[in-house]
């Protein structure tokens, strides 16, 4: 009976440590067709959750935040949001303030063995800034498995042509130095126009996924049919920010609309990434001003849309 339990809780423990280590478990991603794949060809999903713009709450850009949201909210992958433009101290009038906060996240994710997205957050083309910053990053950090590039959070005006020029020159250069990590693209219109990636995707890239994005009580059955779609044509999609509110981030919680896109999402493999971590009085920020920068964050700091994306995350990544 004693070796019974002994190997019971052997059984447990290797168990717990495949789930809490996704680097270890998955290794070294890559893209098969529409799917998301482990080294060994196996299909995944990541399921995670988005730091806020760095340069609003750089107290959560620390490596003891990114162990609780891997530890104790079950984040497979996070991503560090770097603001480019728009709000004060953004990465172009202050690079070296952006590398000291989402440097120690990366290297976070590197000790914790979970995967990191590196996101070039911005809503307007910087090409030649974006090229010099990803091609650093990729020189530092891409010889690690657990580095996905995104360059270009959310583009609005820009064309899908214009678009697969910029990504054309960003791409390139990554892979001068590390050829083989997930790297992820826009699409025109706050990243809701995967359709018009499906008709003229990239090409001559491998390990290349395209963003799409929403939020719950905005976003409805159109865009996850558009998803769908996209996916069935064999468009490898990530969702790498999506929320259970209004599109601006405030209003109305959705958790029902939320559920079908977790529903559709799941049914197609499609990796997820919720917005966001921040103490900002909206809707789709997750925590109270209290609450400390590290966690681990106890229930009376975590406001609704935290609660249920940690459940979320709980749930699905075991």
């Amino acid at each position: 009976m004693k070796k019974i339990i002994l190997l019971s809780l052997a059984i447990l423990l290797s168990a717990n440590i495949f789930a809490i280590d996704p680097v270890k478990q998955w290794g070294q991603l890559q893209v098969k067709g529409a799917q998301l794949c482990d080294q060994q060809g196996n299909p995944i999903v990541l399921r995670g959750v988005s730091l806020g713009w760095h340069n609003i709450w750089p107290r959560f850009y620390n490596k003891k935040a990114v162990k609780t949201l891997k530890n104790d909210w079950n984040a497979t992958v996070i991503r560090a949001a770097m603001g480019v433009t728009t709000v004060e101290d953004n990465y172009l009038e202050n690079p070296t303030f952006a590398l000291q906060c989402i440097e120690p996240v990366i290297q976070a994710a590197i000790k914790n063995n979970v995967y990191v997205i590196i996101d070039w957050h911005a809503h307007e083309m910087h090409t030649q800034k974006a090229k010099e910053f990803f091609g650093k990053i990729a020189q530092k950090y891409g010889k690690y498995p657990h580095v996905i590039y995104e360059l270009y959070n959310e583009p609005v005006e820009d064309s899908w042509e214009s678009l697969k020029q910029y990504a054309t020159e960003i791409i390139t250069e990554i892979r001068r130095y590390d050829p083989d990590n997930i790297i992820l693209m826009g699409c025109p219109h706050w990243d809701q126009d995967i359709h018009l990636v499906a008709e003229s995707p990239l090409k001559g890239f491998t390990n290349i996924m395209y963003t799409l994005h929403f939020y719950a009580s905005t976003h409805k059955e159109y865009l996850r049919d558009r998803m769908e779609e996209a996916v069935k044509k064999g468009i490898p999609v990530f969702v790498s920010e999506s929320g259970v509110t209004e599109a601006s981030g405030d209003g109305k919680i959705d958790p029902e609309s939320q559920q079908l896109w977790i529903d559709r999402m799941e049914k197609l493999k499609v990796s997820w990434i919720c917005w966001s971590i921040s103490d900002k009085n909206e809707s789709c920020s997750m925590l109270l001003p209290r609450a400390n920068s590290t966690g681990p964050w106890p229930e009376d700091v975590i406001k609704r849309s935290g609660k249920l994306t940690r459940g979320y995350l709980q749930k699905y990544n075991k």
